[in-house]
Order: C-alpha cells, then sequence, then structure tokens
C-alpha cells in the first residue's frame, strides 16, 4: 500500500483572525480555514499535544470527549492513505511519530523554537529531528527537504509568526521580560516597573504577524510546486496571541479565548 506524504506545518503563535486577515492564495489551494482551539496556551505542551496526534479541537458541544478523541485519531487513515489507523494504533506510547514509523514512515522534524530542541520528550521518536540555527528559516526548511517513493512525514514548528514577527532594531517595540527573558530566567526575582506597549504599537505588531503569515503561504506556496500529487498538508498553530486585549500581551500562563483561538487548514492540492 502506498501513503501519503505528510507535511504538518505549525505557525507559531498565530491567532485565527491574524490568519484570516492575511491574502493567502496557497493556504486557501488546501480548503477552507476553520477556528480550532489550542489543547494549550503554550508551545511545549501545545506540541506534546500534536506529537500524540491531536489536532486542535473544535470545541464541540452536546459530545463525550472520548468521542471526540476517537474520531480524531482515526482521521489519520485519510491523512496517511494507511487502512485501519484507530486509536489502538497509538497505544501505549500515545505517539504519532511512532505510529507512522511502523507503517513505513520517515519521520522528520524541523523546529524553530529552542524550547522544542532534539532533548525534548517531543524528539523521541522522530528519525530526524533538527532545531533550525535561525528561527525564520522556513525557507532554509523547505530547502532542506525531499520526497521520495518512501512516505515522509514532515513536522515543520515556524518561528516567522512568534515574537518578534520578523522584526529587529528601531522596527521593534522593547519591553523588559520579553527581551532576553530566557536569559534571566535564574536571577532573583525582583520588582520591575511595570511597562507595556502602547495601543499603536500593538496594532503594528499585530499586523507585522500578518504579514509573517502571508510570506509564509508564499513559502508555502514553494514548497507545493515540489511535492507530489499524494501529498497531505496540514496548516495551523499551536497556539493564538494577545495584542493588548484585556490587558494583555503574548501568550503563556493565560486563561483568554484569543490565546487558544488558532487557525486550521487540511487537504490537498485541488
Amino acid at each position: 500500500m502506498t501513503c501519503n506524504h505528510i507535511v504538518f506545518i505549525v505557525m507559531d503563535s498565530c491567532r485565527y483572525d491574524s490568519f484570516v486577515a492575511a491574502r493567502t492564495p496557497n493556504i486557501d489551494r488546501l480548503g477552507q480555514a476553520e477556528r480550532r482551539y489550542s489543547y494549550a496556551s503554550w508551545t511545549a505542551p501545545s506540541h506534546h499535544a500534536f506529537a500524540m496526534g491531536m489536532m486542535p479541537h473544535a470545541s464541540p458541544k452536546e459530545v463525550f470527549a472520548s468521542e471526540v478523541y476517537k474520531e480524531e485519531f482515526a482521521l489519520w487513515t485519510e491523512r496517511t492513505g494507511h487502512a485501519g489507523i484507530q486509536f489502538k494504533e497509538f497505544l501505549p506510547d500515545l505517539s504519532l511519530p511512532k505510529v507512522l514509523r511502523n507503517i513505513g514512515y520517515r519521520t522528520v522534524a524541523k523546529v524553530s523554537l529552542p524550547v522544542l530542541n532534539k532533548n525534548t520528550l517531543i524528539s523521541r521518536d522522530f528519525d530526524d529531528y533538527k532545531l533550525m540555527k535561525n528561527h525564520n528559516d522556513f525557507a532554509g526548511m523547505i530547502d532542506e527537504m525531499e520526497f521520495p517513493d518512501e512516505p515522509h512525514y514532515y513536522f515543520l514548528n515556524l518561528g516567522e509568526t512568534h515574537y518578534p514577527y520578523m522584526l529587529s532594531g528601531d522596527s521593534l517595540p522593547h519591553i523588559s521580560g520579553v527581551h532576553g527573558a530566557l536569559k534571566s530566567m535564574d536571577d532573583a526575582p525582583a520588582r520591575a516597573e511595570k511597562q507595556t506597549f502602547d495601543a499603536a504599537q500593538m496594532r503594528m505588531l499585530q499586523q507585522q504577524q500578518v504579514k509573517c503569515v502571508e510570506y509564509i503561504d508564499g513559502q508555502i506556496g514553494r514548497l507545493m510546486a515540489q511535492t507530489p500529487p499524494n501529498t497531505h498538508f496540514i496548516v495551523t498553530a499551536d497556539h493564538g496571541e494577545l495584542f493588548g486585549e484585556d490587558g494583555y500581551f503574548g501568550h503563556g500562563p493565560i486563561m483568554h479565548e484569543k490565546c487558544f483561538e488558532v487557525p486550521f487548514v487540511e487537504g490537498r492540492l485541488a
């Protein structure tokens, strides 16, 4: 049985309305974008859900969660073209890469965010797992991809839509605790002066995220030009982003709908 190639693209931090505001003629070839909801509000736990084979959910009403999970796992039969993939195939590891390897896939991950580095559990069942040197290097990922007869599962985490949204230098507003936050995580806590971006800066940052989506769409068009017909695409985000709504910026330990709303599109080229 010939399995489909699968390209799973995660636009890190891309909230749903930023995606909808962007011009995405290439992604539109796959089908209609849905508004769905992430299982978590920041990168690492959201990607653990992806590694389990779980997509962002539609928050259905009047249904048992177990039925939603069962249907989600069964969809991998359609995505791969390999009959008979059910929830039991994922047990006991709950690992999508392992399931795919068991049916003949080569599993390859290319990630942008250091929190997803190859020492994390997320990398465990991939044949090839790479943290890119530059977090804005979707173009470089594409240059490294190939589609031989052996079915490939490509999992791509893109940093272009993550703060600082491809901005640098004078074009980037500065706020303590965002720039270089990881470098000072082990420092003793100190009371800092409260800082935030103003409303105009927030609008500018979201517009820049929209531009990043359009850049990604252009690169996806370049990728589509080199993929064979039996390639199934998934394009989504791991979580959303806050641009000043109710006093929030960014994502992480935030309980706000805009932090969980994400776009979801899947299909094959029309």
